[in-house]
């Protein structure tokens, strides 16, 4: 079984990653292999509305001059997904908003291809807004009909500079609960 994290921080190996890799370190325990894609300083646009992802039907984005369909053919090898965000003025970063709107176009146009696969999102954030970011990322997974396991509170860290997610005890244990959750998740449904 796989899991692959899309960190859409710009800050490489900042918080929103050390939250995924807390999520990582349970998985492993239970014998789980990840992988991290870090969106940092690579440039994704937004969907261009086109529609040639429903005609060509070939589980890509029509436009393949950025990192989407690597992104995508990752998401499609996977068993899980997750889909961690820092918050920007209450919102996820525009890469991760590019990413699931190409990927959901992509994935509903090619008979759902995500159905069924274990997803669940994590954010980052200084103060407020989070709430907003983490139902967002959670729509990706229930559109794309996935399987979205729940933890002992909402998959959000806090902190300002990076590495002040770990002083969030409890952001922490929910993460190490979500990790848990999501290895049972997986281990039953490829029983």
């Amino acid at each position: 079984m796989k899991v692959v994290a899309f960190n859409g921080s710009a800050k490489k190996g900042g918080n929103t990653a050390r939250l995924i890799q807390t999520v990582f370190s349970e998985l492993h325990k239970a014998g789980v292999e990840t992988e991290l894609v870090e969106l940092s300083g690579k440039n994704i646009h937004g969907c261009h509305a086109c529609g040639a992802c429903g005609k060509n039907k070939n589980k890509k984005c029509a436009f393949d001059d950025d990192c989407v369909n690597e992104c995508i053919s990752k998401m499609l090898a996977a068993d899980g997904i997750v889909i961690g965000s820092p918050t920007y003025f209450a919102n996820a970063s525009p890469e991760i908003l590019s990413l699931m709107d190409r990927a959901c176009y992509v994935a509903r146009a090619n008979d759902d291809m995500f159905k069924h696969k274990v997803g669940a999102s994590v954010v980052a954030v200084r103060r407020a807004g989070a709430i907003h970011v983490f139902n967002s990322l959670n729509h990706f997974f229930f559109i794309s009909q996935m399987i979205v396991p729940g933890s002992r509170y909402w998959n959000i860290g806090y902190g300002l500079q990076p590495g002040d997610v770990e002083k969030d005890r409890e952001a922490i244990a929910t993460m190490e609960v979500l990790g848990q959750n999501m290895a049972y998740l997986l281990r039953k449904l490829h029983a």
